[in-house]
């Protein structure tokens, strides 16, 4: 009898995780389908979007949709997003993606909406140190200003060219490049887990190169691909 009540309770503990699990993984989609529309949508705005021979010369890309005010009473803001790395440093295509997650600063509040979408250029190869610490601090441990806008990077300023990280937020159809200052960037693992079915370090996706990309995000990374090479 004991053995059967046991059994049983093992049972209900596995029906009960697994709706959670697909949950998990229904999330992790969405994220990649909404990133997806962000960056087709801000590289081909008719008023000028991230320029595209910047985003030929980054070596990781971050997508952060809807980075919204936190709630209970903290300040700051905080989203979930992805990223990903050209492989063989900077020169080869685009490898698997690593999920990551934004909080603090309070840049939505510059272009005066609740919920903001972020894209990140990482443009320097050092740069992509920052994407394999538990947290790094924008514009404290990485240098980040606010990215150049239009078609090429002729829009360049001196700081911006100086900053390791680029950034642009969008908010209420308002565009800009804005410094990300104070926000703290970190891995997700859970998310990272949920994706592709064991723990899994962001330096294996976004340096080593030692996983496949999975079905979920093949039209993000297609995207992005597509866009770096011009078009």
């Amino acid at each position: 009898m004991p053995m059967r009540a046991a059994f049983t309770g093992l049972a209900l503990t596995v029906v009960f995780c697994v709706p959670a699990v697909a949950q998990i993984d229904e999330k992790v989609a969405e994220r990649f389908s909404e990133s997806e529309q962000i960056l087709g949508e801000l590289m081909n705005a008719p008023d000028g979007g991230v320029p595209k021979d910047l985003l030929k010369k980054a070596e990781c890309v971050a997508v952060i949709p809807s980075v919204k005010k936190a709630a209970f009473g903290f300040g700051g803001q905080y989203g979930r997003g992805v990223v990903a790395c050209r492989k063989d440093r900077g020169k080869g295509p685009w490898g698997a993606p690593s999920m990551i997650g934004l909080g603090g600063g309070s840049f939505g509040f510059q272009l005066g909406g609740s919920a903001t979408d972020v894209v990140m250029l990482f443009m320097t190869p050092d740069s992509i140190k920052y994407l394999l610490r538990d947290k790094v601090t924008l514009g404290a441990d990485a240098s980040v200003a606010g990215g150049p806008k239009g078609r090429a990077a002729s829009a360049e300023t001196s700081a911006s060219m100086r900053a390791e990280i680029l950034s642009y937020a969008r908010s209420r159809g308002l565009f800009a490049g804005i410094a990300l200052n104070g926000a703290v960037l970190s891995p997700d693992k859970d998310a990272n887990k949920a994706l592709y079915g064991r723990e899994i370090q962001a330096e294996e996706l976004l340096i080593k190169g030692g996983a496949a990309i999975p079905s979920a995000a093949s039209k993000f990374i297609g995207a992005l691909s597509k866009f770096a090479a011009g078009n």
